[in-house]
């Protein structure tokens, strides 16, 4: 590309570019490689591809004049910021070779590449794929996610979404109020600590141990808050991996009920079971309306399957779907029609398998090397999820680690990013699904040496 850019430069607006075959010969690439060099090009306006006659330079657009003021936006702006430092990495991009035990989504080799592909082609095929999907997604969708709620759940519960993230955005914005609580579970997801701020809500941390959400300390929160909103994850917590124990699970449904609050559940992990299949949803024993619930099919398949739900009965599925339609309108239905295809098709119950297998192994051999190299490190271990979660030494900071973790080659998410308030012990959270399994063990070796 640098090449190609370079004899562009050399030429004149309006010149024509050597033919396809001649840059082929000139820089020893493929075909193919040109193709989307001249595609990238075209794309920027660097380059006129004109079919049946050949490739030319585009007229360059003159030097700005000017440097243009806009000092006068800090005074319009105010102060409504939008916090995005809990989701991004104030590190910055790892540099090349970098081993990520870091990552949030699936590596490559665990995602169904071939089923997605081939759902997307036999969606784009439909005669109606481009036309305007319902507010609420399409009625199939909607229904297929319904039968993984609960028997009871309709298709007319469900609200289709543009992934998790966005599921959390539309609920956190419906629900609350500019300046009005919302519990969360310390630790918990830094997108949702990140999107509740954004909505202006705040957010109040009640923490929880290998159970899960301590009812006790969910009580005294409700009464000294008012919070009409708990946003959990009762499956597979992110980051702790703890699950819900069902004594707790009636405890919080009942608190939540005798304080008039939503419980937003936040099912993430609903296909990332290790080896038991994952606990039962709160909504499928909620009959008064109490809980919100919300679940993706991004993480159990790619990143970019930005396919996500929002259920809920009563007058708050309105003000969801209200609050979607001024967003978007509608989630685009070629991803729709895909993600029906897919998850409808017996390779995802397959793949499925196949993922519980490879997550199990992956985090076995994520502990074990953690146990050899860092013994001193507590280390949970949990029956699903993409993470394993670390408690450091006392007096080892989480922030100096991640930042000499870098230093030696591998990416870790440091522990504060998971806390809405101050942490009472330094963490690490170590992902065994985003990178390829022959790196977990030299990733946990590099570790180590950066603490030493």
């Amino acid at each position: 590309m640098a090449g190609l850019r370079a004899l562009i430069a050399g030429l004149s607006p309006g010149e024509r570019l050597p033919s396809s075959r001649e840059l082929v010969q000139r820089y020893r690439v493929s075909p193919v490689t040109v193709s989307r060099a001249i595609a990238q090009l075209s794309a920027e306006g660097v380059v006129i591809a004109r079919p049946g006659s050949g490739t030319y330079v585009a007229p360059r657009s003159p030097a700005a004049a000017e440097v243009i003021d806009t000092a006068w936006q800090t005074v319009a702006l105010a102060d409504r910021t939008v916090d995005t430092a809990s989701i991004t990495d104030s590190l910055g991009p790892p540099p090349a070779g970098t081993i990520r035990l870091d990552g949030g989504y699936l590596h490559a080799s665990l995602q169904p590449e071939r089923a997605l592909s081939a759902a997307l082609a036999r969606a784009a095929r439909r005669p109606d794929a481009w036309d305007r999907a319902p507010t609420n997604g399409l009625a199939p969708l909607r229904a297929a996610f319904a039968r993984i709620v609960d028997s009871e759940v309709t298709a007319e519960d469900v609200l289709i979404t543009a992934g998790g993230q966005s599921a959390l955005s539309i609920a956190f914005r419906a629900m609350g109020g500019p300046g009005s609580p919302i519990l969360v579970e310390s630790p918990t997801y830094p997108g949702a600590i990140a999107a509740a701020r954004a909505a202006g809500l705040r957010p109040v941390p009640v923490p929880m141990d290998a159970d899960g959400l301590r009812p006790d300390l969910l009580a005294e929160a409700f009464g000294m808050t008012g919070a009409r909103l708990l946003y959990c994850q009762p499956a597979h917590h992110n980051p702790t991996g703890a699950t819900l124990t069902p004594e707790r699970r009636r405890q919080i449904l009942d608190l939540a009920k005798a304080a008039g609050a939503f419980v937003i559940e936040d099912d993430f992990a609903r296909y990332l079971g290790h080896s038991a299949p994952t606990p039962r949803t709160l909504i499928a024993d909620d009959r008064h309306g109490t809980v919100v619930y919300l679940t993706s099919l991004t993480k159990p398949a790619a990143p970019s399957l930005r396919i996500g739900a929002l259920v809920a009965r009563g007058p708050v599925l309105e003000r969801l779907r209200a609050v979607r339609l001024v967003d978007d309108f509608f989630v685009t239905r070629p991803l729709q029609e895909a993600a029906l295809e897919l998850i409808s098709s017996p390779g995802w119950d397959r793949h499925l398998r196949t993922l519980a297998v490879s997550l199990r192994q992956r985090g076995d051999q994520l502990a074990t090397a953690l146990a050899q190299e860092c013994p001193q490190w507590i280390v949970t271990r949990p029956a699903g999820g993409l993470h394993l979660w670390v408690q450091l030494p006392p007096g080892v900071d989480d922030l100096a680690t991640a930042s000499a973790a870098r230093r030696h080659g591998v990416a870790v998410s440091a522990g504060k990013r998971f806390f809405a308030s101050e942490p009472p012990a330094a963490h690490l959270r170590l992902a065994f699904a985003a990178t390829d399994p022959a790196e977990l063990a030299d990733g946990v070796r590099r570790l180590a040496e950066s603490v030493t």
